[in-house]
């Protein structure tokens, strides 16, 4: 991982040198010619200090809880001194590299490849990967005694960068996907089949599939229509609790930025009964100029459904809260890291919804560690400056090389089960998915499972389903990180069983991170409806995924925030892991009696064509969800106790 400051002694940065540089790989040396850039993140003062400190005012057992600090009063405890960025850029210039940014959080250098060899004492070489040639370093980047205290990491010297995914879903572009992944569509309908797009409107299982072939229960049902924000709120007590988020803020990050969100938003809010935002309650950041890497990332119209999901789930639970959203440059790591120090370092919100993230360990090789100690570091700030992150935990099981052969939204890069990041860190509230199953049209509680689904098509013969079981499909992100130690506030709830074996199988003697922290509804089986604005005009269909589940999860925060009569709720995880096993929660559990899991789902005309399928739920790749806290759905999801266990006691 990244170096952590030890005093004033020449060092080198682990890490820096990748693992997929390997002398079978080298196609020779960089052009000592070619431009480079990289970014210096800077230590600043008292790192172990700044996590004990942010653990402390997080923790509800600790007597410092709740005892925030101002961004400005944690920048002049913790923050980089002027000594220090001296000491940086003198180093840097002195290598003949010139500083192209520069704030509270890093130096930006640019220069050419000869420079950045100097500054580092390193070599550059050019490697083959299976995603074509790239520049590294022949080996570990040191830093001169000079620098050595004032340098957290140092991210870019070799420019195969990893790019973070959004995990929303559109049920109809997941079931492209599945065709070209899974078997292929059917030839025809059955005629005995509705010929329009049919779905169980007064809760799960109120309509009957009757005409298709048997499948996992004598007679399964049509999927539920996709969910609106009135009926999740009745679902997790919103409704009951009669909050909506006062006085609370929830910024959204995600990359790039959709010119017609509020007035999309505000549209989707009237078609369903609900209220548009207020003038002043939406605000947004975006610099359209300044967008880079548009191909790679899907550009503003490849992130349009996330930030729409984003922004209509929090408004939908949360509609008295405010929303900021701030969009990434791009969907690369620094770029989204800019957007989150911005936040962080402005206190715009309370709370930050994320949905994007990434394998951390792949085929073309690990995670940059600069990537992880530089984030660690602003969730470490924020937790101490009350602000709280949320983070999906992604689309693909146990996110496997198995799961990923099969599944829709998969990074095809894995080469082993794992836990994603940012979502795996022990800083941020880890947010799993669920297959919510109403008991009826308005929204009322039923059930709920883990997010897993298996897809069957129809037989050549029309009289069966093929495969049976079918083949994984989809399912909510978890497992237990072999990156990371468990967290204090996971002691004594999350059982040795569980956190002293890795996603991957690997034992270790002391106990690890698990995830998920929280689960709450997302399954494409049981979508939510999302509407915005595309080349076509206003649209609206069903969306799922984890990235459903995390800024429900925000809004769910911002609704606790008013029951603590607009006191910040922080970094949530020690107050959540203090609730374990109360009603606070629903104890998701996939054995549960009655539980039904099959569906025949009409996801209306995919290219030109009625498509039906048959999915069975609650059936996640690795994954399952238990009694107790499991790495499916973690402690579960808020339940009828959820908000009554925040509000703080009148004396």
């Amino acid at each position: 991982m990244a170096a952590t400051p030890v005093g004033d002694t020449a060092r080198t940065l682990p890490g820096t040198h990748p693992e997929w540089a390997t002398p079978q790989a080298d196609a020779g040396a960089a052009d000592a010619a070619a431009p480079a850039t990289v970014r210096i993140y800077l230590a600043g003062r008292d790192a172990s200090g700044l996590a004990a400190l942010a653990q402390a005012v997080s923790d509800p057992n600790s007597a410092s809880y709740g005892q925030f600090l101002s961004s400005a009063q944690a920048q002049a405890k913790f923050g980089a001194t002027p000594e220090q960025v001296k000491a940086v850029t003198d180093w840097v210039s002195g290598a003949g590299l010139t500083v192209s940014a520069s704030n509270a959080h890093y130096v930006q250098v640019a220069g050419s490849t000869a420079a950045m060899a100097k500054a580092f004492g390193i070599g550059f070489h050019n490697y083959r990967t299976a995603d074509g040639t790239h520049r590294a370093p022949t080996s570990d980047a040191k830093l001169p005694a000079s620098v050595s205290g004032a340098v957290l990491a140092v991210s870019g010297l070799a420019d195969a960068i990893h790019k973070n995914s959004s995990s929303a879903t559109s049920v109809r572009e997941a079931e492209k996907s599945a065709n070209a992944k899974l078997a292929g569509p059917d030839k025809k309908d059955p005629a005995t089949l509705p010929t329009v797009p049919t779905c169980s409107e007064d809760g799960y299982g109120s309509k009957i599939a009757k005409g298709a072939p048997e499948g996992y229960e004598k007679n399964d049902p049509f999927a539920p229509c996709s969910y609106i924000p009135s009926q999740l709120r009745k679902a997790y007590g919103v409704t009951d609790a009669k909050v909506g988020g006062k006085g609370a803020r929830v910024a959204i990050i995600d990359a790039y930025g959709l010119s017609t969100m509020e007035q999309d938003a505000n549209h989707f809010s009237a078609l369903h009964g609900d209220q548009p935002f207020k003038t002043g309650q939406y605000t947004e950041y975006v610099t359209p100029d300044k967008w880079t890497h548009q191909d790679e990332c899907g550009g503003p119209a490849g992130w349009a459904g996330e930030e729409a999901l984003d922004v209509e789930m929090v408004h939908g639970l949360a509609p008295d809260a405010n929303v900021v959203y701030v969009g990434g440059n791009s969907c690369y790591d620094e770029d989204l890291y800019d957007a989150m120090a911005k936040v962080v370092d402005g206190h715009l919100a309370d709370i930050v919804s994320n949905s994007w993230g990434e394998i951390m360990h792949g085929k073309s090789g690990d995670i940059d560690p600069a990537v992880v100690a530089a984030d660690n570091q602003i969730f470490q700030l924020g937790a101490l400056t009350g602000i709280g992150f949320t983070f999906s935990s992604g689309d693909c099981g146990d996110d496997s090389p198995g799961a990923a052969a099969t599944g829709v939204n998969c990074e095809a890069d894995t080469n082993q089960a794992q836990a994603q990041w940012p979502s795996s860190s022990p800083w941020v509230t880890s947010v799993g998915g669920t297959a919510l199953e109403l008991g009826d049209k308005s929204g009322k509680y039923g059930h709920e499972v883990s997010m897993g689904d298996l897809r069957s098509v129809l037989s050549a013969d029309q009289k069966s389903w093929s495969p049976m079981p079918g083949g994984f499909y989809f399912g909510g992100g978890g497992g237990v990180s072999k990156d990371f130690a468990q967290p204090w506030y996971q002691q004594g709830v999350v059982p040795d069983s569980i956190s002293k074996t890795a996603a991957d199988g690997t034992k270790s003697k002391t106990p690890l991170r698990a995830t998920p922290d929280i689960a709450m509804s997302g399954d494409l089986v049981a979508a939510t409806l999302v509407g915005f604005t595309a080349a076509g005009g206003y649209s609206e269909g069903g969306y799922g995924g984890t990235s459903v589940s995390a800024p429900e999860t925000a809004a769910m925060f911002a609704n606790a925030i008013e029951t603590r009569g607009g006191r910040a709720l922080g970094f949530a995880n020690p107050a959540l892991y203090d609730r374990a096993d109360t009603n606070a929660f629903h104890d998701v559990d996939d054995n549960a009696v009655n539980t039904k899991r099959g569906n025949v789902v009409d996801l209306g005309v995919v290219s030109g064509s009625l498509r039906v399928r048959l999915y069975k739920i609650g059936a996640d790749y690795g994954l399952s969800a238990s009694s107790g806290y499991d790495t499916a759905t973690g402690l579960g999801s808020p339940g009828k106790g959820f908000f009554k266990s925040f509000a703080i006691k009148k004396k």
